[in-house]
């Protein structure tokens, strides 16, 4: 057997784009023979998952559970590169079992899940012939929660102090649809303030020119109360019941909001610029090789 030297393992990698411990295991098997190491990966389909990860991945799905105790729940996003593959049945399967090993291991980060998961990543990679990758994960304790999932794109959780099980789920379907940015006037920023001042400024220059200061200042105070009210959560008013605001809505059933998190597919990713003609032109190259 040749000796599996560093050098070896560098090359190995530089070729195929494969961690080190995945060409040194490689490099054993195949008796220290690079070439053998390099076709077997490929016959595995390593090779083509590492080739995939630069693909950018901004569909998917997000997948959330409510553990039985009502006050444990997990959420995560798992990204595909088109939404065809997010609806495809080997798909689903790795986000459930992506999330069950989230929730039997109480994970509060992804970074050990994504480091767990490589294996069976990169199994589905190469069967689907798309980058995948697991992208976040968020766990929440509380006294009481309440999970929605809106289809397989959005998201939401809702921690409570009081209230019951289904108050929870009404608001975490209100956070889902209505994608609140903070959960109370207090949480917004004087930065965010100003920049909303500065935008209904800018929109509204003619209607404002020649008023009195005073008159242009209780515009500015009317704008901010409309935007307080429309991205903070407990100010706004509940899709079930617009009557009433979700602040009036906790506080009637003896509750009250304590946080949210809302994740929704593909939120906050780059999906670049897309060149067609550049793109069919590398598939054609990638064909004649």
């Amino acid at each position: 057997m040749a000796e599996v030297t560093a050098a070896l393992v560098k090359e190995l990698r530089e070729r195929t784009g494969q961690g080190m411990m995945e060409c040194k295991k490689a490099l054993v098997a195949a008796n220290g023979d690079i070439e053998k190491a390099i076709d077997d990966m490929r016959a595995s389909g390593a090779i083509k998952a590492a080739k995939k990860a630069g693909n950018i991945a901004a569909e998917g799905a997000i997948a959330v559970k409510l553990e039985a105790n009502g006050q444990s729940a997990t959420m995560i996003e798992v990204n595909s590169q088109t939404d065809f593959l997010a609806l495809q049945d080997d798909f689903k399967r790795f986000v459930a079992e992506t999330l069950d090993e989230a929730v039997a291991n109480s994970l509060t980060d992804a970074a050990p899940l994504i480091a767990s998961r490589e294996s069976a990543r990169e199994a589905l990679v190469a069967k689907c012939g798309e980058n995948v990758n697991i992208r976040r994960l968020v766990r929440v304790e509380g006294e009481t929660l309440g999970a929605y999932l809106h289809g397989h794109r959005i998201g939401a959780l809702v921690s409570l102090k009081g209230g019951n099980a289904e108050l929870a789920r009404d608001i975490a379907m209100h956070v889902a649809a209505s994608n609140p940015q903070y959960l109370q006037p207090s949480d917004v920023s004087d930065a965010a303030i100003a920049k909303e001042k500065e935008i209904f400024l800018s929109l509204n220059a003619d209607k404002i020119a020649g008023k009195p200061e005073n008159i242009v200042e209780k515009m500015l105070a009317g704008r901010i109360t409309k935007f307080l009210a429309e991205s903070c959560l407990i100010q706004q008013a509940f899709i079930k019941e617009p009557e009433i605001n979700i602040g009036d809505l906790a506080k009637k059933a003896g509750a009250q909001v304590l946080s949210f998190v809302r994740f929704e597919v593909g939120e906050g990713i780059d999906k670049g610029e897309t060149d067609f003609a550049a793109e069919v032109a590398a598939q054609v190259a990638a064909a004649k090789q």
